[in-house]
């Protein structure tokens, strides 16, 4: 029987809110923006009796804790995320684990692939290719559809005060422009990705890690290309065909020619369905994950 269980553990920095269901290997689930762990919903019973499921909200999001930030936006980096998952993934006593992430989630996991190598045994991305490339072939395309990129990282108090006046508007417009026209988001999981848009503390800390995303995670991810880090354990990408990350990159050889600068065993391809696809079509995510964490 996949009893749930819902816990909250205290990292070095915050508290971090997860559900846990399943048997099997660890595999670790990570939520995007406007998103909390409910975006898992229904792919965690597909998936519950192959592995033990562990569905957290980030630090800054959902049911998770806002820790104060700096000047630097360091506490909201993808390095200080990847942090709390290791830390988490330590408390409940796995060491090696495999992680799916998906949007903002999608850049907490690869940077635990880089980060924490002896941790990680396989990696999924979900609609996302790495951060420095998007700012580097950011345009006006770009700018029109992902707008939280660039207003979520202007400085305080602009982006807080005009998410605070109107939470329902920004979830509303990007579950409606970046999925697909056949989503359905039933009312209570978009009122649940509405009410932590309703508290400053969550909304100060979702622009201070798109802050991040402008700044560090660009100088981190600059600087590992630099160095030559690699992602070292098998990976897999997939995102939504005909959608941005299937069309914009089409000059560079697509997602996967930009995920294979960064990792030598990588696999990926398109899946029907909009941005949200894992919520859109989660039979099919399923199926995909499935495979590729079982090694097949």
């Amino acid at each position: 029987m996949n009893t749930i269980e819902e816990l909250e553990l205290i990292t070095g920095e915050t508290i971090i809110f997860l559900r846990k269901r399943g048997t099997g290997p660890p595999l670790l689930l990570l939520h995007g923006f406007p998103q909390t762990h409910l975006m898992w919903r229904d792919i965690e019973p597909l998936l519950a009796d192959q592995f033990t499921l562990l569905c957290p909200d980030l630090r800054g999001y959902g049911r998770s804790g806002c820790p104060l930030s700096d000047s630097t936006h360091t506490p909201y980096s993808k390095r200080a995320m990847a942090r709390d998952m290791v830390d988490v993934m330590d408390q409940l006593g796995y060491d090696q684990f495999a992680v799916a992430g998906h949007d903002r989630g999608g850049r907490v996991a690869y940077r635990l692939a880089l980060d924490h190598p002896g941790h990680i045994e396989r990696l999924a991305v979900l609609d996302v290719v790495p951060t420095a490339a998007v700012w580097d072939r950011a345009d006006r395309r770009f700018a029109d559809a992902y707008w939280p990129w660039n207003l979520f990282a202007q400085p305080e108090p602009l982006p807080e005060r005009l998410i605070l006046g109107a939470p329902d508007a920004i979830v509303d417009n990007a579950l409606t422009n970046w999925g697909s026209p056949k989503a359905i988001f039933p009312d209570e999981i978009r009122e649940a990705y509405i009410e932590p848009l309703r508290d400053p503390a969550h909304v100060h800390a979702i622009c201070e890690e798109y802050r991040a995303a402008a700044t560090l995670d660009y100088e981190h991810d600059t600087e590992d290309k630099k160095q030559g880090r690699r992602i070292q354990c098998p990976m897999l990408a997939f995102w939504g065909a005909g959608g941005p990350l299937d069309t914009w990159y089409e000059a560079d050889g697509g997602p996967l020619r930009l995920w294979r600068q960064w990792a030598d065993d990588v696999q990926g391809w398109p899946i029907k369905g909009g941005h949200f696809f894992p919520e859109e079509l989660p039979d099919e995510t399923a199926q995909v994950l499935s495979r590729f964490f079982s090694g097949n």
